[in-house]
């Protein structure tokens, strides 16, 4: 009995002792204010190379004259023997190339095209004749030169200094540079941007345009128009300058947002070819030519980009 009297007085000793002062509390570590994310690569720098081209001038609407056949020892002979086409495009553009969060699938008007092009190849609209390789706007040039790629599509404006390092087909949309504000930024033009933030993407016609602005903007660098747009939600940036077709996709994703200002450029969309592979330039040409006359205007609607862009028809191409 003596033995559990002691164990039990020993008991609550300790218990008592566990109740006890736990000593001064520690302070909890300071907070400052918390900085905003930023996406990866960013440049805030607001610098921009302006070496002028020393591209020959050109008249970027030509391309070469069609023809849709298919001879051994093509080009586009290759691909099919290979079955499948593999074409670069983006994932993150709305209504251009962005994969549906529903399906999992890649989706939009240069999609669109991409599937023109595998069709008059293999004969079908099966998805299995087409690899789509995800590239931001800074690889299209890489990946044409490498050989990774057979075509890019991907708003890719057809320039004299690009047509020094690859080819294009001919122009299956034309679109415009403007700007992109918040609904209550009150801007309602690039001139009251002088010594703002404005965001576009690496490699683009677009960052130049900024530095030739007046008064100029301090342009902020992404690798994706995604990233600009996460940047303009989150006030780090004013602005965001780009091609009209691009600029209708944010708007669809977020309506407190709206295009402004007149055009600043003329943007005229090809699909990239590598360089000498003149054959698959006639062929993508010939498929072209059906797309304008017969599915454009359908898959204009369909995107809805007529609430942007105001009703369009398709460009008239020009040969050479």
């Amino acid at each position: 009995m003596k033995r559990w009297t002691w164990l039990a007085g020993a008991l609550v000793a300790t218990l008592l002792a566990g109740c006890g002062s736990a000593g001064t509390p520690v302070d909890p570590a300071p907070v400052g204010s918390a900085q905003r994310p930023m996406p990866a690569d960013t440049d805030v720098s607001g610098k921009i190379e302006q070496g002028g081209s020393n591209a020959p001038s050109c008249n970027p609407r030509q391309s070469l004259r069609p023809n849709g056949s298919i001879p051994p020892g093509s080009t586009m002979d290759a691909i099919k023997k290979r079955g499948y086409l593999i074409a670069g495009v983006d994932q993150a553009t709305n209504l251009w190339g962005f994969r549906n969060p529903h399906t999992g699938e890649l989706e939009g008007f240069d999609i669109d095209v991409v599937k023109e092009i595998a069709h008059d190849i293999f004969g079908t609209y099966d998805p299995n004749t087409i690899r789509f390789k995800a590239i931001n706007s800074a690889e299209r040039e890489t990946v044409l030169e490498n050989g990774d790629v057979d075509v890019v599509v991907r708003t890719y404006s057809v320039t004299c200094e690009r047509l020094q390092k690859v080819a294009f087909s001919s122009v299956y949309f034309e679109a415009a540079q403007r700007v992109l504000v918040t609904e209550k930024s009150g801007i309602e033009n690039i001139s009251q941007l002088g010594g703002k933030k404005v965001c576009a993407a690496g490699s683009s016609t677009s960052v130049n345009r900024l530095a030739e602005a007046k008064p100029k903007p301090k342009p902020v660098v992404t690798n994706n128009w995604t990233d600009c747009l996460v940047l303009l939600q989150q006030g780090q940036v004013s602005a965001i300058s780009t091609d009209d077709t691009i600029l209708a996709g944010m708007t669809e994703e977020d309506p407190s947002t709206r295009v402004v200002g007149p055009p600043l450029s003329e943007e005229l969309y090809g699909v990239g070819i590598p360089k000498g592979n003149e054959d698959m330039v006639r062929f993508v040409n010939a498929t072209l030519e059906d797309f304008r006359q017969n599915r454009w205007r359908d898959r204009f609607r369909h995107w809805g980009l007529q609430r942007v862009l105001g009703n369009q028809s398709p460009p008239n191409p020009q040969y050479r």
